[in-house]
């Protein structure tokens, strides 16, 4: 086999992962749990090929899940040119704004990887972008230790996790759940500013 034809093989292989992996998507996006020959017959790929790609239904749904999630977090947009003209209560708002708008989005897939999680079939440590954007939100506006702590308490509002509380322990909708995951981000920012400065 040339190199060429390995190549083109290759990438053969990408295409067709990635074309399962969209289908999955879509059919997720759509409210549906679907089959192998569902998410094969979307993806215009025989069900055997399919089954040779991913032969746990399970799995090809994770994957599709985490994908997702990475393309919708590579695309939001943390910052917007004017938060430097802002304080650092507006601009915490606008990000946890901006982050709990795009899990809301994204409810399903955000649902099954939490559920791969809670089955312990992911341990890599996921969420590092929320933590990095919160702190440039926040800035120096307050002393090291308690900006830490507001992070840290203000990511707790800003998952999946969040989301099925508010959901499917308190019942409330789409708009419900974000002005309650701002109403808290605000308070706690809100006491952390009051708190007396000590370094």
């Amino acid at each position: 086999m040339t190199s060429q034809a390995g190549s083109e093989r290759i990438n053969q292989k990408r295409r067709t992962r990635a074309a399962l992996l969209r289908a999955a998507r879509e059919l997720l996006r759509e409210g549906t749990r679907p089959s192998f020959q569902q998410i094969a017959d979307r993806a215009e790929i025989s069900r055997a090929t399919a089954y040779r790609y991913y032969s746990d239904l399970e799995l090809l749904l994770q994957e599709a899940a985490l994908d997702g999630i990475a393309m919708q977090v590579d695309r939001l947009r943390a910052s917007s040119p004017d938060d430097d003209q802002v304080g650092p209560a507006e601009r915490i708002e606008r990000t946890v704004t901006r982050i709990i708008d795009m899990v809301l989005e994204n409810e399903t897939l955000f649902r099954i990887y939490l559920r791969g999680v809670v089955a312990g079939e992911d341990r890599e440590p996921r969420g590092a972008r929320r933590v990095r954007w919160l702190g440039e939100a926040l800035g120096d506006a307050l002393p090291p230790a308690a900006a830490e702590r507001v992070v840290h308490a203000i990511s707790l509002l800003t998952g999946i996790e969040t989301v099925v509380v508010a959901r499917d322990v308190l019942g409330l909708d789409a708009a419900g759940t974000r002005e309650l995951v701002i109403w808290t981000a605000r308070a706690i920012l809100t006491a952390a500013l009051s708190e007396p400065r000590q370094r």
